[in-house]
């Protein structure tokens, strides 16, 4: 059994969450990947054990473009900053795997840079896929290659090239002798050659105990990439788009079916095919925003992180955050996270209380990591499956209905626990029912198990230890609008013992914030400026149309808002940013 098996991820893009600038002028590196180095426990805090982060190596603008993969992005700081930030998440027991760019190359990349100087006479000429010299592009470099995407701003590399093979495979060992790498996620996996790959996995074989390759495939057999030859897992698509759309339509058969379809894929074993589940990244909008009733944030986690796979957390979205597609910018999906701001709300949010209570549960609950799966009962918005491992089964049900519900399931005699609710109930002639609130959902396990602790062996436990906690909803018929507030929940409850229960909460309703006292709000605050002879601030047009102070203004309301304590510092922390681009992600990011 290896580590990314009991992997819960969090996932950051740096260049963002650190608010680096969005073109690199290759100058004096500047460590702003320090400033994430306080998020390593946040990480920790609410259960996760991995961290996938990247792009990380030097590059044009987005990451994506690479130009020296032996040296960390200026923007973010020198080896020896990423050096010190994977030696600090080992310390405090996370796994790190990099972003690996290895199907494509920016132009500013050496050997590019050597075909554009020596043409056919330069030694790098094989090394970019079908280089034409008799043709052109828009560069006007007098010759023409393959790209990623359309973009000839990402050359395709010849992974046939066995000269290419090798020096990405010294990359590799050198991102591992140099940074104490776990692994890799392979960035457009879905387009690498397979010999290329196999070379890729023999590496991963040979320079680290356990090292992962994760590969990002959107459509298709995932076996056909994840396997004892090629990566270890992929990324999940399929699942992330069952997950949103099977509750947007109330539709539980879609993730169902999904569920099924690639759990067969793996030959119906639970160590067959263990995906990278996720319910949104850097290149897809945030899950609360896809959602049309924001209650639903409970049942699609509550499935992320108890499905077959391994779960992952998008920087922020722990905290409910905001982020939409644009047509011709990502920069909403990956805005600067300063942890002054976002790290005295962990404490109160809901949703950040929610996710922490799933990933406590993942580590302590064996069924969820390396059990099979079996569907129990299933209608539109109603769904129950089971986990099981070594003898014991833990049975999770859903709901996405507007109401509460229940359902009967085939399980064995005696008592349940609740692994959120703490609630206690009882099977009885080989049945269970089980009543299910409104958009919610619970992992119910025995409660004379203890398989599912990993505790040493002199634990004296007769059941397991669960927190209780509430489950973020919002009332059913509240409309769906771009600004909403959660009010947060009580404080985690203590663990259940012995036999005694946890009491079955309430739910507080989250306070809807219509667009029109917004608007009221920012016509007072105009005015007040207008009479002390001020600039008046127009906080009603496009964040991109903002001035400095209206964006600061903006941000300081939502904060309000959103009940962030209004300290000294964190005003400053505000009035201190005066990058236009920063504070536009900021403001977009509630």
């Amino acid at each position: 059994m290896a580590w990314y098996d009991t992997a819960i991820f969090y996932h950051i893009y740096p260049l963002g969450m650190t608010g680096a600038p969005k073109e690199n002028n290759y100058g004096e590196p500047v460590e702003r990947l320090n400033q994430l180095l306080p998020w390593i426990s946040h990480i920790k805090n609410i259960g996760c054990n991995a961290l996938y982060i990247g792009p990380l190596f030097e590059s044009v603008g987005h990451g994506y473009e690479t130009t020296d993969y032996r040296k960390l992005d200026s923007r973010l700081g020198t080896n020896d900053t990423l050096k010190k930030f994977v030696a600090e998440c080992h310390a405090q027991g996370v796994k790190v795997i990099f972003d690996g760019v290895f199907n494509h190359t920016g132009r500013d990349f050496f050997a590019f840079q050597d075909i554009k100087k020596n043409r056919e006479n330069s030694a790098y000429k094989d090394w970019y896929s079908n280089v034409n010299f008799w043709n052109n592009n828009e560069y006007n470099d007098g010759f023409s290659y393959d790209n990623w995407g359309g973009y000839n701003l990402l050359a395709k590399l010849n992974q046939k090239n066995p000269a290419v093979k090798d020096y990405i495979c010294d990359v590799i060992r050198f991102w591992v002798k140099e940074f104490d790498v776990d692994g890799i996620r392979l960035d457009a996996a879905d387009v690498l050659d397979f010999d290329f790959m196999k070379a890729l996995r023999a590496t991963a074989n040979e320079v680290k105990e356990e090292f992962w390759l994760m590969g990002e495939v959107i459509h298709g057999d995932y076996i056909r990439w994840a396997n004892e030859n090629t990566l270890h897992s992929v990324t999940n698509y399929h699942l992330h788009k069952a997950l949103y759309s099977g509750h947007n339509d109330h539709n539980f058969f879609e993730i169902a079916h999904t569920v099924k379809r690639l759990y067969e894929m793996g030959g119906s074993r639970p160590d067959g095919l263990k995906l990278y589940n996720f319910v949104d990244n850097h290149d897809v909008e945030r899950i609360y925003t896809k959602l049309t009733n924001k209650a639903q944030f409970a049942p699609v986690h509550i499935l992320m992180y108890t499905l077959p796979g391994i779960p992952s957390i998008y920087y922020g979205s722990e905290f409910g955050m905001e982020g939409r597609k644009e047509k011709y910018s990502d920069d909403s999906l990956r805005p600067e996270m300063a942890y002054d701001i976002y790290a005295p709300k962990a404490e109160s949010n809901d949703c950040v209380k929610f996710i922490t209570a799933l990933g406590k549960m993942r580590q302590k609950i064996k069924e969820l990591s390396y059990g099979d799966y079996k569907e129990l009962r299933l209608t539109n918005r109603q769904y129950a499956f089971a986990r099981s491992y070594q003898g014991s089964t833990v049975i999770v049900a859903v709901n996405n209905d507007e109401n509460g519900s229940s359902v009967n399931v085939p399980a064995a005699d005696g008592e349940y626990i609740g692994a959120l609710s703490g609630r206690k109930i009882t099977a009885c002639g080989g049945n269970l029912n089980i009543d299910i609130p409104a958009n919610s959902g619970d992992v119910w396990v025995p409660a004379t198990s203890c398989s599912n602790c990993e505790l040493e062996s002199s634990c004296e436990m007769t059941q397991p230890d669960f927190k209780t906690v509430e489950i973020p909803v919002k009332e059913a018929d509240t409309p769906v609008v771009e600004e909403t507030k959660i009010e947060p929940v009580a404080e985690v409850k203590a663990a259940v013992a012995g036999a005694e229960t946890g009491a079955e909460k309430g739910v507080e309703v989250a306070e809807t914030v219509s667009e029109n006292k917004e608007v009221e709000k920012a016509s007072r605050a105009a005015e007040e400026l207008a009479k002390k002879g001020e600039a008046v601030l127009d906080l009603n047009k496009p964040y991109e149309e903002m001035n400095v102070a209206e964006l600061q203004e903006v941000i300081l309301g939502k904060m309000r808002k959103n009940g962030t304590p209004m300290t000294d510092q964190i005003v400053k922390s505000v009035r201190d940013n005066e990058h236009l681009g920063s504070l536009v992600s900021w403001a977009k990011s509630f």
